[in-house]
């Protein structure tokens, strides 16, 4: 597979300096300058509105930032978008599966993107993580939301990418699922694979992530080790953790 990696001595995953969004006269991020290590679990927490899905998106390439510039895995955001999406694994609300294909299919199809080598091998590890064994040759439209969102996560994978990008990954699980969603972070995570992820949900942030991020009207208001979390500080900035 070409331009898989770049390499290169920087510590960073993510660096992005001065990433601003308008949509009109509406401001969704303002000078957002963001460092993530390689391994690093960042977990960007915040109410609806934060400007947390617009930041996921610029990160994954799926939206231009109105101003700003950055690197990821090495690769230029604005220049070297097609090089860098080989790098990433997107799952968020949307699940970008093809309704009328088959899990085996999608899987297929989202491989051959990424030029994924032995394929059915990879298909087979990927669904098995999921639990989707037997649901393999179904076409996805059988499926139940969760079921759809356990393929997203598959389809995420499958190109074993080198940075997570996790947009309210839990929406549409229920408790089993979420249990093994957890395990495959857990892995990732001590491969030494980068994770970013934004959730609504503090006790999340503090069980998985290595560091907190509290976004508010598209600014960084706070940001914290987990290891030296002040809970009292947290809940303080950002009281709608108190409710979930």
């Amino acid at each position: 597979m070409q331009d898989k990696k770049r390499s290169g001595k920087s510590e960073c995953m993510v660096e992005v300096k001065g990433i601003g969004k308008s949509f009109g006269n509406i401001v969704a991020l303002e000078g957002i300058d963001l460092r993530v290590k390689k391994g690093e679990f960042l977990t960007i927490i915040g109410p609806n509105g934060a400007g947390k899905t617009t930041l996921i998106k610029i990160l994954s390439t799926l939206m231009k930032p109105s101003s700003g510039e950055g690197r990821i895995a090495g690769f230029d955001l604005r220049e070297e978008q097609e090089s860098l999406r080989k790098n990433i694994g997107m799952l968020s609300h949307h699940t970008f599966l093809y309704e009328n294909l088959t899990a085996h299919e999608n899987l297929k199809f989202y491989g051959g993107l990424y030029e994924v080598e032995n394929i059915e091998k990879e298909i087979k590890r990927v669904i098995g993580e999921v639990g989707l064994e037997t649901r393999l040759y179904d076409t996805v439209r059988t499926f139940s939301r969760g079921m759809k969102q356990r393929l997203s996560i598959a389809r995420s994978i499958i190109h074993d990418p080198s940075l997570l990008l996790l947009d309210e990954p839990y929406t549409g699980l229920d408790q089993w699922s979420e249990r093994r969603f957890k395990n495959i972070l857990r892995r990732f995570h001590e491969e030494g694979k980068t994770i970013i992820m934004t959730t609504h949900n503090l006790s999340s942030s503090l069980e998985l992530g290595d560091r907190v991020i509290i976004l508010s009207s598209g600014k960084i208001l706070h940001e914290q080790e987990v290891s030296r979390i002040d809970l009292e500080e947290l809940e303080r900035l950002y009281p709608e953790s108190r409710q979930r």
